[in-house]
């Protein structure tokens, strides 16, 4: 099995298709297998690039905290076992932090910037409403599988699908991640935050959410165009958190449509500079 070495820590990888080279980094605790409804989307054009985050998965459970820093640098590590100068990079929840701090640090390995239901942290950041978890009771005497459903009302929809959960269920409980794992992730998304530094990006982004999402609220997704020059905002009609679940269809038009008009090289005008337009607050996707 292939993996990458960043630090003293083993970060397992694996690739998929052929084409330009996407790099797809997953969010809190999920395994790199929970891209299961977009790699098959993306792989027919694409080299697709996917890893457990330090923590979860293959991956090696070093001391933590992982910082969002030090989990970019294994980003980069499977970008250098992969054999790859650059790639088109997507973030999902977490790993839409860990993908800007990528484009931060290694600007010159980004080609564009696909960020999926994440944030900026810091005092910035719109936070959910977590009073359910509150009302909990015994959450930590919870078996791992009772735990994920527990969680369910946080990451999507009255309207999701029960055997689209179930699925994602499953194939999170094939990897279960450790306490110091999850905790370790927990508190780098916690230390982190990127809100006087995004003007710094000046990659082409996509910026999707759900429009429902009660774990990252969508109006971060505007607070995030807001500070960045050269990016779009979709937000997706009824979908929560974990919006390739709840729409994967529309989610994957969208990345798939993306990524084709940066390889077709529509982002530039004939002066070189960025075509891309700027983000506007109404901006939505509505499929009749």
């Amino acid at each position: 099995m292939p993996y990458a070495t960043n630090s003293g820590a083993r970060i397992y990888w694996e690739e998929h298709g052929r084409g330009e080279p996407v790099l797809a980094i997953m969010g809190l605790s999920f395994p790199l297998e929970m891209w299961h409804r977009t790699v098959p989307a993306l792989s027919r054009k694409f080299r697709v690039i996917l890893f457990d985050n330090r923590g979860v998965g293959r991956s090696d459970v070093p001391r933590g905290p992982y910082l969002i820093r030090r989990m970019a640098s294994d980003a980069a590590s499977v970008l250098d076992a992969a054999g790859v100068p650059s790639a088109h990079v997507m973030g999902a929840s977490m790993g839409g932090m860990i993908a800007q701090e990528f484009c931060l640090h290694w600007p010159e390995r980004v080609r564009s910037l696909l960020l999926g239901c994440t944030w900026c942290g810091g005092l910035r950041a719109v936070r959910p409403d977590l009073k359910f978890l509150r009302e909990m009771h015994d959450y930590q005497n919870l078996t791992p599988e009772q735990k994920m459903r527990a969680l369910i009302p946080l990451l999507y929809t009255a309207a999701t699908p029960r055997e689209r959960i179930d699925e994602d269920i499953s194939v999170r409980m094939r990897h279960i991640p450790t306490a110091r794992g999850y905790y370790s992730q927990l508190a780098g998304t916690l230390l982190w935050n990127s809100w006087r530094r995004l003007p710094r990006i000046q990659q082409p982004v996509k910026i999707m959410h759900g429009e429902l999402d009660r774990l990252i609220p969508v109006e971060n997704a505007a607070v995030l165009a807001n500070r960045l020059s050269n990016a779009r905002m979709a937000i997706i009609p009824g979908a929560g958190h974990v919006f390739t679940t709840d729409a994967p269809e529309i989610s994957n038009f969208e990345a798939r449509t993306f990524l084709e008009e940066m390889c077709d090289g529509d982002s530039r005008n004939k002066n070189g500079q960025s075509a891309y337009a700027p983000a506007r607050s109404e901006d939505r996707i509505v499929f009749e």
